[in-house]
């Protein structure tokens, strides 16, 4: 597929939805009445059955489990290339993209892919206002990541753009892969990024365009530093991932070397100031194992 010369009428959204509540679908509604919407359901329901006040103009997918948000994201781009769409913009359950941004994310790319045809995807900074504002874009460095503000109107080489928000050029999918099914959730963008990085492909920050989005539960305040607040299920996936990514020879010195760093020091916070500490402690050490072990896919409990 080649999107030279497509048009931000060339793209569609992809939303995961897990136990959605009203909110979620009006937010999924409003996003259809701009662009092609395909909703992807991973609520551990069954029998699976479209949501209730659902815009018909939106592709169901209900999964009737949680299959990961790799899976849930790779289903809901396969719909959107059946529909002959060159560009997928994906976005969380909670986001709520301005209308403007799902014409500039689209158009955009096409701008770059003009001047280069090895761009896999665009993305706006994002805002949080629990963490600060405005978050920085990101590149790898040995044992610390380097922070760049947005600022500018020019595209920013980046190392990775978080999943909701990001803008893919569908062209470039089969040659990259698929989002990673194995890491079920979790470090996906990352990992996809850094695929895509390894194979010649460029990932670009768009710093004049902001989208609000919560990273995480509610945050918490340590010695003065604000962290993502997670459950200890997600510190399970997050532990688990970081061992199992940092096993892998295109991710790049520079993230493993800062991930090595940080993973001591993310377990003492997390049993000292996260509760249940004790379930913390546990699942993020489990966690480690399985990664060390080579488990991946939803982890089972019983």
């Amino acid at each position: 597929m080649s999107t030279m010369g497509a048009t931000p009428g060339d793209a569609g959204a992809v939303v995961v939805f897990y136990r959605p509540d009203m909110a979620c679908i009006e937010r999924a509604n409003r996003l259809a009445a701009s662009v092609p919407c395909v909703v992807v359901d991973n609520t551990d329901a069954l029998p699976v059955e479209r949501p209730e006040g659902l815009d018909a103009r939106i592709t169901y997918i209900g999964n009737g489990r949680n299959l990961g948000i790799a899976t849930a994201i790779n289903q809901g781009v396969e719909a959107l290339i059946g529909q002959g769409m060159a560009y997928a913009m994906l976005f969380d359950q909670d986001s709520e993209p301005a209308p403007a941004l799902l014409g500039a994310l689209p158009a955009a790319l096409d701008d770059e892919l003009a001047r280069d045809s090895r761009i896999a995807l665009v993305g706006p900074a994002y805002d949080d206002a629990r963490l600060g504002g405005v978050v920085p874009f990101v590149r790898f460095g040995f044992f610390k990541l380097q922070r760049i503000m947005p600022s500018g109107t020019r595209p920013i080489e980046v190392d990775f753009l978080i999943t909701s928000g990001s803008c893919i050029n569908l062209a470039l999918w089969r040659e990259i892969g698929a989002m990673d099914d194995s890491l079920f959730i979790d470090f996906v963008d990352l990992e996809w990024c850094a695929r895509a990085r390894a194979r010649g492909f460029s990932v670009l920050g768009l710093p004049q365009w902001h989208m609000a989005h919560e990273l995480g539960g509610e945050p918490v305040r340590i010695f003065g530093r604000i962290y993502p607040g997670h459950s200890a299920i997600r510190h399970y996936y997050m532990f688990r991932n970081a061992i199992a990514l940092i096993r892998r020879g295109y991710i790049p010195w520079s993230w493993k070397s800062t991930e090595i760093v940080k993973l001591p020091v993310r377990l003492v916070i997390y049993g000292l100031f996260m509760v249940p500490r004790r379930e913390h402690v546990r699942l993020s050490l489990l966690g480690i194992w399985h990664g060390l072990t080579g488990r991946t896919g939803a982890l089972q409990r019983g």
